[in-house]
């Protein structure tokens, strides 16, 4: 049968039969989330408690007020819309978001304060808050804005204990506090669930129980490898009765080589890699030589500080290796124009831009680019201090149009002998001699840099210095004014927001949301830590291990909090239906390289080899052409590659700017025209749309459904348990296993009968019936989530 392309017409003639029985399943599965015979968490159902689940603070008001925990979400979300950091809005010459403009004089003889520490009777805020009159009230009836009173007493208290005013918290260096004491410390694995159990036991909640161990072994697989377990990693793991099996599960996984190639994927989302240039005809360049190395620094578990330092100034490094070098083409990954007539220094202030903002972002978490054409108007970052930390990257001598053709300047010469000798990580095929590869100089060393008034390029204004924002950490005297400088400021243990940004992620990647759900915002826009001292202590304790990214992942799914049940009582679901508190794990969507990985692993079909030039999987006819302006190349047409480079790991999957990869897009892919650290997460028609056609897909459950038959030993009911255990890491049920004989001898039945099937590829209905019953539950719910 030819590859995923003759078996469509016979595939969609079937899907009358499949999507009934999907939906059948799906409703089946939706109804028992709400089954009391899940582990119950909690049995206070009080109004106190039922506050969580309308954003409110959970219990009675906290002893002590905390400005920026407490108070100053009230005040961004009720009041800065009238008095806040926009002049152009804001009303009665009161401003909130600053601590000057809170407490000073107001009014028409400037006799009135809105806050008076320790006064609530004499402040003007109290007063407005808690007016009966409809023209006094604040926030106005005609804001659509309103208090709580519980919000109204937050604020009432906070001033009688003082009005205490605080710096924002992500800018404040963290502290390591001691594990608190909890009640049930037998539930405890590691430091990271005292934290979770703690804030638990304060809402009068308990943690669920543990998961299965085949949802257990697939959940960790997925996380550390990005791949499925197979079926003898699922038996050995349940007959390994050492109290250390699952250690000695998660041990072999950050071993392995599918380890790097999980990691790689999140970060060529943050570097935002591509494998062309993202205008006009998009034309092809070489950067994968950068993304082996990245493979191989996860694999090497080369500690942050210096995987991040490599990258950002390799190339200033005393007595730069060619390995070093090739690490800052992290920064040379932005888009670069090839189009005529283009205006070549406002395209060169644009690659500049992009690599501030990608730094700021990545490492940082800060919208720094919200200062590009004036001061930020929520975080104190000046448009100076912007264009001081842009000055930065603003001394590499490249252009702002290249040529058709031109390989961008700077960059170097990999060949063979090299790569013998020196890139052993980088894996050039022989069909290649040697590849050039943009890279970082500051080759420009006497290029001043400039505000530039509302971020026009042809309007510079004044001359600035390399620096840093301050209110993070002054940029020391010691430190050189060069890429250099700003890699060791940015790992300074009084940097506040390094550590914290890294670890967030990391949480992230483990849970699926961060402890700060903005992972691209620490600034004060951006959420509040829903548990911070352990963020804090997760900060400290990974600078103090020397920025091990194993350790820590480790630690994470070594934590009881990771191993809980994703089942949910509908008491927790009434509390917590975004899971804040984490009484259970998340239920968590495979991403885009996941879910067509798994489809090619457990078919049989997933070529593994690390590294080398991106590959080129089936894709829709014609994918290209529409988009190309004509001038040729290499990105005019899509050719589908053929042998191994189909089912090669969505990773090395050939990444064109304009015209992205289209499933993986469906399933929430970045377009990596710019940074990104947290990917969208819909879920959409389209979506069942992919699963249900793509070639990828069907030719997957094709392959499956002939392996599964080759072994003539085995019964109908075996061969089922084996299909749906390899793609959902279970046994079915009883009820299911007799849902899907059924289906077999429907679909059976039918192919004798139905003369719309083309049967001319000498295909027995037993392939048949085993293919769409291997592509149904390639379809179920339960097979694109984690665990």
């Amino acid at each position: 049968m030819a590859k995923g392309k003759k078996f469509n017409n016979r595939f969609v003639l079937a899907l009358y039969f499949l999507v009934p029985f999907i939906i059948v399943l799906l409703i089946k599965y939706s109804l028992s989330i709400s089954e009391s015979s899940y582990q119950p968490i909690g049995d206070s159902t009080s109004s106190e408690n039922s506050n969580l689940a309308s954003g409110e603070q959970v219990g009675n008001l906290p002893d002590t007020i905390d400005y920026i925990f407490d108070v100053k979400p009230i005040l961004s979300d009720r009041c800065y819309l009238c008095h806040g950091p926009d002049e152009g809005t804001r009303e009665g010459g009161l401003r909130l978001d600053t601590k000057e403009g809170a407490f000073k004089a107001i009014g028409k003889n400037l006799d009135k304060y809105a806050i008076v520490s320790g006064k609530p009777e004499e402040s003007r805020l109290v007063y407005k808050i808690t007016n009966t009159d409809l023209q006094q009230v604040m926030p106005p009836p005609s804001s659509n804005l309103t208090l709580s009173e519980y919000e109204k007493q937050i604020l009432i208290k906070w001033i009688e204990q003082g009005a205490e005013w605080k710096t924002h918290w992500s800018f404040v260096p963290p502290q390591k506090k001691e594990e608190p004491k909890i009640v049930n410390e037998d539930w405890a694995t590691n430091s990271v669930d005292y934290f979770i159990a703690k804030r638990l036991e304060q809402e009068n909640l308990k943690p669920s129980e543990e998961a299965s161990k085949e949802q257990l072994i697939r959940r960790v697989y997925f996380d550390l490898t990005g791949l499925p377990p197979t079926i003898e990693d699922i038996d050995e793991f349940i007959n390994d009765k050492d109290a250390n099996a699952y250690e000695k599960v998660i041990d072999k996984l950050l071993a392995s080589s599918a380890y790097g190639e999980r990691m790689a994927a999140v970060w060529l989302d943050v570097s935002r890699y591509a494998d062309t240039h993202g205008y006009q005809d998009d034309l092809e360049r070489i950067m994968w030589p950068w993304r082996d190395w990245v493979i191989s620094a996860f694999n090497r578990n080369m500690a942050y500080d210096e995987f991040v330092k490599w990258q950002l100034a390799g190339d200033l490094l005393p007595n730069a290796t060619p390995e070093q070098i090739v690490a800052t083409a992290f920064n040379r990954n932005h888009k670069i124009t090839q189009e005529g007539g283009v205006i070549d220094e406002e395209y060169r202030v644009e690659y500049v831009m992009d690599r501030a903002n990608t730094t700021s972002k990545a490492l940082m978490g800060l919208t720094m680019e919200c200062a590009r054409c004036h001061d930020h108007k929520y975080d104190p970052i000046s448009q100076k201090e912007f264009y001081s930390f842009y000055a930065f990257f603003n001394k590499v001598g490249e252009k702002g149009r290249i040529d058709y053709g031109e390989i961008p300047e700077p960059n170097i010469k990999i060949t063979k002998k090299e790569i013998e000798e020196t890139l052993s990580f980088i894996n050039l095929p022989d069909s290649i001699k040697e590849v050039k590869l943009m890279v970082m100089k500051d080759n420009a060393p006497d290029r001043k840099t400039y505000t530039l008034r509302r971020g026009q390029y042809d309007a510079p204004d004044e001359e600035v210095t390399l620096s840093t924002p301050k209110v993070i950490l002054k940029y020391a005297d010691s430190l050189p004014k060069n890429r250099l400088g700003l890699a060791n400021w940015l790992f300074d243990k009084d940097n506040s927001l390094t550590a914290r940004v890294a670890v967030n992620r990391m949480w992230q990647d483990i849970f699926g949301v961060g402890i700060v759900s903005t992972s691209e915002d620490f600034g004060n826009q951006g959420a509040l830590p829903t548990h911070p001292e352990l963020l804090d202590w997760l900060a400290v304790t990974f600078r103090e291990e020397g920025w091990d990214m194993k350790k820590m992942y480790k630690r994470l799914v070594m934590s009881s909090t990771y191993k809980q049940t994703s089942k949910i009582s509908p008491n927790l679901l009434e509390l917590d239906p975004d899971n804040i508190l984490l009484a259970r794990y998340s239920r968590s969507k495979l991403t885009a390289e996941m879910i067509r990985d798994n489809a090619l692993a457990v078919s049989g079909l997933l070529v593994n080899k690390i590294g080398g030039p991106s590959v080129k999987p089936y894709q829709p006819p014609g994918l290209w052409q529409e988009t190309t302006g004509g001038g040729g190349g290499s990105t005019a047409k899509y050719t589908p590659d053929s042998g191994e480079g189909l089912y090669r790991r969505s990773l090395y999957t050939f990444w064109k700017r304009t015209v992205p990869p289209p499933s993986m897009m469906t399933f929430d892919a970045p377009t990596r025209d710019f940074c990104e650290v947290k990917r969208q997460k819909t879920s959409t028609p389209l979506q069942a749309l992919v699963m249900l056609n793509d070639p990828q897909l069907v030719e997957a459950a094709e392959h499956l459904a002939k392996k599964v038959l080759e072994d003539k030993t085995i019964s109908q009911d075996e061969r089922i348990n084996l299909i749906f255990r390899k793609i959902t890491s279970r046994y079915p049920t009883q009820e299911e296993l007799d849902k899907f004989s059924q289906y077999i001898e429907t679909v059976e039945t039918d192919f004798e009968s139905n003369t719309e099937i083309d049967k001319t590829e000498n295909v027995t209905k037993t392939e048949y019936a085993y293919t769409l019953l291997s592509s149904l539950i390639f379809n179920l719910d339960e097979a694109i989530i984690k665990g």
